[in-house]
Protein backbone atom coordinates (compact mmCIF):
# COMPACT_ATOMS: atom_id res chain seq x y z
CA UNK A 1 0.00 0.00 0.00
CA UNK A 2 1.06 3.70 -0.58
CA UNK A 3 -0.45 6.37 1.85
CA UNK A 4 0.04 10.18 1.42
CA UNK A 5 -1.50 12.08 4.15
CA UNK A 6 -2.94 15.82 3.36
CA UNK A 7 -4.21 18.03 6.54
CA UNK A 8 -6.72 20.36 4.63
CA UNK A 9 -8.22 23.49 5.63
CA UNK A 10 -8.52 25.56 9.13
CA UNK A 11 -8.97 22.54 11.20
CA UNK A 12 -6.14 20.90 9.66
CA UNK A 13 -8.28 17.58 8.28
CA UNK A 14 -6.53 14.78 7.43
CA UNK A 15 -7.21 13.98 4.07
CA UNK A 16 -5.83 10.39 3.35
CA UNK A 17 -4.91 8.85 -0.22
CA UNK A 18 -4.44 5.12 -0.50
CA UNK A 19 -3.60 3.49 -3.24
CA UNK A 20 -1.73 0.20 -4.69
CA UNK A 21 -2.74 0.86 -8.52
CA UNK A 22 -2.41 4.53 -9.89
CA UNK A 23 -6.03 4.26 -11.27
CA UNK A 24 -7.49 3.22 -8.10
CA UNK A 25 -7.00 5.30 -5.51
CA UNK A 26 -9.27 5.61 -2.19
CA UNK A 27 -9.79 9.15 -1.15
CA UNK A 28 -10.58 9.27 2.78
CA UNK A 29 -12.19 12.96 3.87
CA UNK A 30 -11.70 15.24 1.36
CA UNK A 31 -12.39 18.03 3.99
CA UNK A 32 -10.77 21.63 2.18
CA UNK A 33 -8.19 22.27 -0.20
CA UNK A 34 -9.60 20.95 -3.44
CA UNK A 35 -7.26 22.19 -5.67
CA UNK A 36 -4.47 21.06 -3.61
CA UNK A 37 -5.80 17.28 -3.09
CA UNK A 38 -6.08 17.22 -7.33
CA UNK A 39 -2.88 18.79 -7.76
CA UNK A 40 -1.29 16.04 -5.22
CA UNK A 41 -3.63 13.09 -7.49
CA UNK A 42 -2.35 14.41 -10.85
CA UNK A 43 1.22 14.40 -9.87
CA UNK A 44 1.20 11.01 -8.62
CA UNK A 45 -0.71 9.95 -11.98
CA UNK A 46 -3.54 8.92 -9.32
CA UNK A 47 -7.07 8.50 -10.11
CA UNK A 48 -9.78 7.91 -7.75
CA UNK A 49 -12.06 4.98 -7.99
CA UNK A 50 -13.86 5.96 -4.56
CA UNK A 51 -14.23 9.11 -2.27
CA UNK A 52 -14.80 7.70 1.55
CA UNK A 53 -16.21 10.16 3.97
CA UNK A 54 -15.62 8.99 7.57
CA UNK A 55 -18.46 11.19 8.94
CA UNK A 56 -20.02 14.01 7.46
CA UNK A 57 -18.80 17.03 9.33
CA UNK A 58 -18.06 19.71 6.88
CA UNK A 59 -14.56 20.31 7.58
CA UNK A 60 -13.94 16.11 6.46
CA UNK A 61 -16.77 16.99 3.27
CA UNK A 62 -15.78 20.31 2.22
CA UNK A 63 -13.53 19.70 -0.83
CA UNK A 64 -15.65 17.47 -2.64
CA UNK A 65 -18.19 18.87 -4.95
CA UNK A 66 -14.60 20.63 -6.76
CA UNK A 67 -13.61 16.96 -6.83
CA UNK A 68 -16.09 14.97 -8.18
CA UNK A 69 -16.08 17.40 -11.15
CA UNK A 70 -12.67 17.09 -11.74
CA UNK A 71 -12.59 13.36 -10.76
CA UNK A 72 -15.61 11.85 -10.54
CA UNK A 73 -15.85 8.67 -8.47
CA UNK A 74 -18.66 6.84 -5.75
CA UNK A 75 -18.72 8.42 -2.62
CA UNK A 76 -19.12 6.40 0.69
CA UNK A 77 -20.72 7.57 3.81
CA UNK A 78 -23.07 5.79 6.49
CA UNK A 79 -26.59 7.37 5.90
CA UNK A 80 -27.18 8.26 9.16
CA UNK A 81 -24.87 11.05 8.41
CA UNK A 82 -25.73 11.25 4.93
CA UNK A 83 -29.18 12.95 5.92
CA UNK A 84 -27.84 15.74 7.36
CA UNK A 85 -24.60 16.42 6.31
CA UNK A 86 -25.51 17.97 2.98
CA UNK A 87 -27.99 20.52 4.60
CA UNK A 88 -27.80 24.10 5.41
CA UNK A 89 -27.12 22.94 9.48
CA UNK A 90 -23.77 21.40 8.20
CA UNK A 91 -21.72 24.52 8.17
CA UNK A 92 -18.63 26.02 10.10
CA UNK A 93 -17.49 29.52 9.24
CA UNK A 94 -14.52 29.48 6.57
CA UNK A 95 -15.84 26.16 5.17
CA UNK A 96 -17.55 26.28 1.16
CA UNK A 97 -21.30 24.41 2.35
CA UNK A 98 -22.12 21.28 0.58
CA UNK A 99 -25.27 21.79 -0.80
CA UNK A 100 -26.14 18.98 -2.92
CA UNK A 101 -26.08 15.02 -2.08
CA UNK A 102 -23.85 13.57 -4.97
CA UNK A 103 -25.78 12.09 -7.03
CA UNK A 104 -23.36 8.57 -7.29
CA UNK A 105 -23.20 8.27 -3.11
CA UNK A 106 -23.26 4.61 -1.54
CA UNK A 107 -24.72 4.83 1.73
CA UNK A 108 -26.26 0.92 2.37
CA UNK A 109 -23.23 0.58 4.70
CA UNK A 110 -23.02 -1.89 7.65
CA UNK A 111 -20.71 -3.10 10.02
CA UNK A 112 -18.18 -5.25 8.57
CA UNK A 113 -19.16 -4.07 4.61
CA UNK A 114 -16.45 -3.73 2.44
CA UNK A 115 -15.14 -1.19 -0.27
CA UNK A 116 -12.62 -2.36 -2.64
CA UNK A 117 -9.95 -0.60 -4.49
CA UNK A 118 -8.30 -3.30 -6.44
CA UNK A 119 -6.15 -5.05 -4.85
CA UNK A 120 -7.00 -3.03 -1.71
CA UNK A 121 -9.69 -4.04 0.97
CA UNK A 122 -11.36 -1.79 3.62
CA UNK A 123 -13.43 -3.49 5.99
CA UNK A 124 -16.25 -0.62 7.74
CA UNK A 125 -15.96 -0.85 11.25
CA UNK A 126 -19.50 1.52 12.26
CA UNK A 127 -18.55 4.00 14.57
CA UNK A 128 -21.36 6.33 16.38
CA UNK A 129 -20.63 8.70 18.79
CA UNK A 130 -18.83 11.85 17.42
CA UNK A 131 -21.39 12.22 14.93
CA UNK A 132 -24.78 9.25 14.26
CA UNK A 133 -22.87 8.07 11.27
CA UNK A 134 -19.66 7.98 11.80
CA UNK A 135 -17.05 4.68 10.74
CA UNK A 136 -13.50 3.88 10.21
CA UNK A 137 -11.96 1.81 7.59
CA UNK A 138 -9.88 -0.75 8.29
CA UNK A 139 -7.46 -2.54 6.16
CA UNK A 140 -6.62 -5.91 7.33
CA UNK A 141 -3.59 -7.14 5.25
CA UNK A 142 -1.90 -3.64 5.91
CA UNK A 143 -2.70 -3.37 9.60
CA UNK A 144 -4.03 -0.34 9.10
CA UNK A 145 -6.81 1.25 10.59
CA UNK A 146 -8.27 4.73 9.01
CA UNK A 147 -10.23 6.50 11.78
CA UNK A 148 -11.75 9.59 11.00
CA UNK A 149 -12.70 11.65 14.25
CA UNK A 150 -13.30 8.44 16.27
CA UNK A 151 -10.13 8.35 17.43
CA UNK A 152 -6.92 10.37 17.92
CA UNK A 153 -3.20 10.34 19.07
CA UNK A 154 -4.08 10.43 22.80
CA UNK A 155 -7.88 11.69 22.72
CA UNK A 156 -11.15 11.07 20.83
CA UNK A 157 -14.16 12.61 19.15
CA UNK A 158 -15.97 15.19 20.62
CA UNK A 159 -19.52 14.49 21.68
CA UNK A 160 -20.74 18.00 22.29
CA UNK A 161 -22.02 18.92 18.86
CA UNK A 162 -25.36 17.58 17.44
CA UNK A 163 -25.98 13.93 17.40
CA UNK A 164 -22.65 13.10 19.42
CA UNK A 165 -23.69 10.86 21.98
CA UNK A 166 -20.91 10.06 24.69
CA UNK A 167 -22.29 6.50 26.01
CA UNK A 168 -22.23 5.53 21.79
CA UNK A 169 -18.64 6.64 21.30
CA UNK A 170 -17.70 4.67 24.63
CA UNK A 171 -18.98 1.90 22.48
CA UNK A 172 -17.38 2.36 19.14
CA UNK A 173 -14.12 3.02 20.94
CA UNK A 174 -14.49 -0.77 22.70
CA UNK A 175 -14.53 -1.88 19.03
CA UNK A 176 -11.46 -0.74 18.21
CA UNK A 177 -9.58 -1.92 20.66
CA UNK A 178 -10.40 -5.24 19.76
CA UNK A 179 -7.68 -5.05 16.97
CA UNK A 180 -4.06 -5.64 17.56
CA UNK A 181 -1.98 -3.09 19.68
CA UNK A 182 0.40 -3.01 16.55
CA UNK A 183 -2.56 -1.93 14.38
CA UNK A 184 -1.48 1.99 12.51
CA UNK A 185 -3.94 4.49 13.28
CA UNK A 186 -4.39 7.52 10.73
CA UNK A 187 -6.18 10.03 12.88
CA UNK A 188 -8.96 12.34 11.73
CA UNK A 189 -6.69 15.45 12.79
CA UNK A 190 -2.96 15.21 14.02
CA UNK A 191 -0.18 12.50 14.09
CA UNK A 192 -0.95 8.83 13.69
CA UNK A 193 -1.14 6.71 16.09
CA UNK A 194 -0.92 2.98 17.14
CA UNK A 195 -3.79 1.01 18.82
CA UNK A 196 -1.11 -0.17 21.08
CA UNK A 197 -0.76 3.52 22.24
CA UNK A 198 -4.14 4.29 22.71
CA UNK A 199 -4.62 1.18 24.65
CA UNK A 200 -1.95 2.30 27.12
CA UNK A 201 -1.89 6.00 27.61
CA UNK A 202 -5.11 7.70 26.02
CA UNK A 203 -6.75 8.89 29.13
CA UNK A 204 -10.01 8.40 27.30
CA UNK A 205 -10.03 4.99 26.77
CA UNK A 206 -12.44 2.81 29.78
CA UNK A 207 -9.59 0.54 30.81
CA UNK A 208 -12.87 -2.05 31.71
CA UNK A 209 -12.03 -3.10 28.20
CA UNK A 210 -8.89 -3.52 27.59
Amino acid sequence: MQLKILPTGAFAANCSIVWNEPDKAMVFDPGADAALLIDELRKNDLTPCAYILTHGHIDHISALPEMLEEMSAPVYMHKNDAIWAFTPINSIDGYESVKNMPKNIVTDITDGSVIEAGTLTARVICTPGHTPGGMCCFFESENLLIAGDTLFNGSVGRTDLPGGDWNTLETSLSKLMELDDSTAVICGHGPNTTIGNERNANPFINKTYI
